[in-house]
């Protein structure tokens, strides 16, 4: 179960987008409205809304999508139970709305329509109402046995529509070259081969790096907007421990050839081989890869010792 969260100012159009007959739409609950037909549900929303005119989004509209395995126990009576419990846990209450299930897609699936300004003229508090979603979803899942999809995984790219397209393929990209580079330098190049350019955010007029962005058919995300793994922080974290496991696979043939060398070989060469591999090469800061992440870090002073 995942929830999609909407804000609008036109009651009239998300009332005729969820009744639509073309995508087959069955009321399944509904209150504080007149039903008669799509303009009076319309209008009884303006009506309330007007109570508190200082909110111009006054239209709250959320979709919430179940897996097609979910199908055969999801009939109109549980699906309502489930959406009104959503809607208590997130705070949706004393207010008006309908629900309205549509059959156009092979998943089940329903649109929520209520009034952010409730019956008493109060604001329904949208503060966080995202990551509140997102933990909701996951507690109806488990409590009514429904299935766990994974997330990007089962997206059907052939239905997307710009710009979620290209965020997509570009979420594609970035897990099979994030999971394999191993530094900076090389990320990018292996990005830009493939057509997506990387910028750097940085804070004020200084050299820390405070996110990153991608460009790809010429939109423009952040990385955290293309999936949360994809943040300046959480990508650089990455690349470090890519980093330091191709470092350890590179010294395991090494420590293998020490162990096994010929008793002949004298203990002072054996010792000095092996010390060897622990000993940092002066390799000068031009050879090593590009890191941003380096920029941020100041190099500490050597204290001097007088004997």
């Amino acid at each position: 179960m995942i929830a999609k969260i909407m804000k609008g100012a036109d009651f009239k159009s998300v009332v005729y987008y969820i009744l639509n007959d073309e995508k087959g739409s069955q009321i399944i609950d509904a209150d504080g409205l007149f039903l008669e037909n799509n303009d009076t549900i319309a209008q009884g929303f303006i009506g309330q809304a007007q109570m508190n005119q200082r909110v111009t989004k006054a239209v709250g509209h959320i979709a919430l999508s179940f897996s097609k395995e979910d199908a055969p126990q999801l009939n109109n009576t549980v699906m309502a139970q489930i959406a009104r419990e959503y809607m208590e846990r997130m705070g949706i209450k004393d207010t008006q709305y309908i629900i309205g299930r549509h059959f156009d897609k092979e998943h089940p699936h329903v649109h929520i329509a209520f009034n952010r300004i409730d019956n008493n003229g109060k604001t329904i508090s949208d503060r966080n109402d995202r990551f509140r979603s997102e933990r909701i979803c996951k507690e109806l899942t488990k409590k009514y046995g429904l299935h766990f999809a994974n997330g990007k995984e089962q997206v059907k790219i052939d239905r997307l529509r710009e710009p979620d397209k290209t965020r997509y393929e570009l979420y594609q990209i970035l897990k099979t070259e994030v999971g394999r580079c191993g530094n900076w330098n090389v990320l990018v190049n292996n990005l830009n081969r493939q057509g997506v350019e990387v910028g750097f955010k940085y804070k004020g007029q200084t050299d820390e790096i405070q996110g990153i962005i991608f460009t790809m058919n010429g939109y423009r995300f952040n990385g955290s907007k293309v999936d949360r793994l994809f943040s300046y922080s959480k990508i650089n974290a990455t690349l470090r421990c890519n980093s330091y496991e191709e470092r350890q696979e590179q010294a395991r043939p090494q420590l293998m050839q020490a162990e096994i060398s010929p008793a002949s070989n004298s203990s002072g060469d054996l010792i000095s081989g092996s010390l060897g591999l622990f000993t940092p090469t002066n390799a000068s800061e031009e050879q090593l890869p590009y890191d941003p992440y380096l920029r941020n870090k100041k190099k500490k002073k050597q204290r001097k010792i007088n004997w």
